[in-house]
């Protein structure tokens, strides 16, 4: 029966034969009409791709910042400079926190924040040397490629430049929050002040280029079309054949309270879970041959749906989370334990497995 639902659509046909789907197939899919069996495909490519193994890191979140010059409109955690709660973090406080990360068990720390109008290089030089000085073992996953780009702006240093000292300061590797959606069209109404797709792209081109591997993350659930998914997926499918350097894909699903969206109407409720499991299969499935991880955001989607969009392509569940505030932010909650992750993976069925930031299983359950 499922074979011939599949042979009914040339789209679906061409991805369990493992060819590489176009444009319009990832249209296709968008509209398709029988997620039961789009997710059925994308878990027999997951399968194929990696197993039943379902990873997720220890990681300790860290924003170093929440000032930002931009003013993104689907963002609730940014604040101006001088605001009652805004907040920078000193050498001194970033140590305090990263010395909790490792008596949490973390091995990653991620470390993100806002566009601030003022710091210097040298800030961000001197966060990670303390860090690698004192826990040298901890992987510093930090600053994404639009923090990266307008580092470069604001210090009129090049994009290199500032990839290069970052390294030598001891950057491991790159979250892939900021690419938002990547087409003009709609980049324009979700972001304000932040570097364009293109310029996201050629940032985190040149940082894989110094061997700097990296994520790459989706925005989806608030005024996109079917049309902007598609561009980003093949947008990052390009790139991958380039530089090899994406480590997984993370689709994160537009959290709505206390953003700007919300307060304008343009959207009035998040989006439903079917719509979540059809970005999971078809981010799968449209990079299945160039990028094994699909990562599930169980802080976006609640363990119990995470564990359905594991069963839709999904093989990764990011991680523990620790101190994240984004979200938070935006009123979710965003923490767990390994242990708690493992029993979650463990209910479907599943064999769960603590990695690196790498995707090398460090721990088996």
């Amino acid at each position: 029966m499922l074979d011939q639902l599949i042979s009914e659509s040339k789209a679906l046909d061409k991805a369990i034969s493992g060819e590489e789907l176009t444009y319009d197939d990832g249209i296709e899919l968008m509209n398709y009409d029988n997620l039961h069996v789009l997710g059925a495909v994308a878990d027999i490519a997951r399968k194929k791709l990696v197993g039943d193994t379902v990873t997720f890191a220890a990681s300790y979140y860290m924003n170093y910042t929440n000032v930002c010059a931009a003013s993104c409109q689907m963002c609730a955690f940014y604040r101006k400079d001088g605001a009652e709660d805004a907040y920078t973090l000193t050498p001194e406080q970033i140590e305090q926190r990263v010395g909790i990360a490792k008596s949490m068990g973390a091995t990653e720390v991620h470390i993100v924040g806002g566009f601030h109008p003022t710091l210097p290089l040298e800030y961000y030089e001197d966060m990670m040397r303390v860090i690698k000085k004192n826990h040298p073992q901890l992987n510093i996953k930090a600053l994404t490629a639009a923090e990266i780009f307008f580092l470069s702006k604001l210090t009129k240093n090049s994009v290199k430049e500032v990839l290069s000292r970052l390294k030598s300061a001891g950057l491991d590797s790159m979250p892939g929050g900021g690419a938002e959606l990547f087409h003009p069209e709609i980049r324009g109404k979700i972001v304000r002040g932040k570097c364009t797709g293109q310029e996201f792209l050629d940032t985190i081109e040149q940082a894989h280029n110094l061997g700097i591997k990296s994520n790459v993350t989706m925005l989806y659930g608030h005024i996109e079309k079917p049309s902007h998914i598609i561009d980003h997926l093949i947008k990052i499918r390009e790139l991958q054949k380039k530089t090899n350097g994406f480590i997984t894909l993370i689709p994160l699903k537009f959290s709505l309270d206390n953003t700007e969206l919300e307060q304008q109407h343009l959207v009035n409720h998040e989006c439903s879970s079917v719509y979540d499991l059809r970005i999971i299969a078809l981010s799968r499935l449209m990079l299945a041959n160039v990028l094994n991880n699909i990562s599930v955001y169980w802080v976006a989607y609640g363990k119990k749906l995470a564990q359905v969009a594991l069963s839709n392509g999904g093989n990764d569940l990011v991680g523990t989370a620790f101190s994240e505030e984004i979200y938070r932010a935006a009123g979710k909650p965003t923490t767990s334990s390994v242990e708690e992750l493992a029993t979650t993976v463990k209910e479907i069925g599943r064999n769960p497995a603590q990695r690196d930031s790498f995707f090398n299983v460090i721990r088996k359950f």
